[in-house]
């Protein structure tokens, strides 16, 4: 059975404007690997870019053990952002606009030059030579109350789940982003803690990933566009009236208030 990748799309489309709980739906469409996931992820970015505008960038998810543990999948996901959906520290979000929304804490990072298509890997020197710039940052995402463990072509399709980053103010200078630790804490109390080794090693990892995975389908990572590399903590999914705040040692803080 090929993937019906444009009736998929239509379908999830769908889904998310009535707010729909997610059922697994990947394989009830044809899709039957990653590649198939992100046809039909294709599908659906191509519906939303005239609700939310252009794309500005990437998501990546299941960049640490603990967040792969916790979703039972052993590999690195990818999402696209687009232009509404990026978002400045201290904006208000409504619990109500969404299924169910998920906060992850993360480092993002700004591309300074155009990553292009190419026969040899992007390793980390090359990304090391391309990042601007990073910031904190949270994902807002919305699982739609998904089933655990995870379908993860469902995941994939889905567009990662991504629904805005959040960001902090970027920074052009920035400490050994491997040993940084990132606090989150909610209505003043700190919560959790983790380190930017947290996401493969390092936060450029999952971005070598990223990039490798555009060449492999002959498309660009470009200049100006955002990657938001995983989450250095498990998922949090609060409550109306909560302020959460994510500090980055040396870099900044973004803060969110959930209504």
């Amino acid at each position: 059975m090929a993937v019906k990748a444009q009736q998929a799309g239509e379908a999830l489309l769908e889904d998310h404007l009535h707010k729909r709980n997610l059922v697994p739906f990947a394989r009830n469409w044809g899709a039957e690997n990653l590649e198939d996931a992100y046809a039909i992820q294709a599908e659906l970015v191509r519906r939303l870019v005239p609700l939310h505008g252009p794309r500005v960038g990437y998501k990546i998810g299941l960049t640490s053990p603990r967040m792969q543990q916790m979703c039972s999948i052993e590999h690195p996901v990818g999402g696209v952002v687009l232009a509404s959906r990026r978002q400045t520290s201290g904006i208000v979000r409504r619990l109500s606009d969404i299924v169910h929304l998920g906060l992850e804490f993360e480092i993002c990072v700004r591309i300074g030059r155009d990553l292009r298509p190419r026969s040899a890997p992007y390793t980390m020197d090359d990304i090391a030579q391309a990042v601007s710039a990073v910031a904190p940052a949270f994902e807002v995402i919305d699982d739609r109350n998904s089933p655990y463990p995870l379908d993860v072509l469902s995941l994939v399709a889905d567009n990662a789940w991504n629904e805005g980053i959040v960001l902090g103010e970027f920074r052009e200078s920035w400490p050994d982003l491997a040993k940084v630790r990132g606090t989150v804490e909610r209505n003043g109390e700190a919560i959790d803690q983790g380190e930017g080794s947290a996401v493969l090693g390092h936060p450029f990892a999952p971005v070598v990933w990223l990039a490798n995975h555009l060449s492999a389908r002959g498309e660009t990572l470009r200049a100006g566009e955002i990657v938001s590399t995983g989450s250095l903590v498990t998922t949090r999914f609060p409550e109306p009236g909560d302020r959460f705040r994510f500090t980055v040692e040396g870099i900044g803080s973004t803060e969110l208030i959930l209504e």
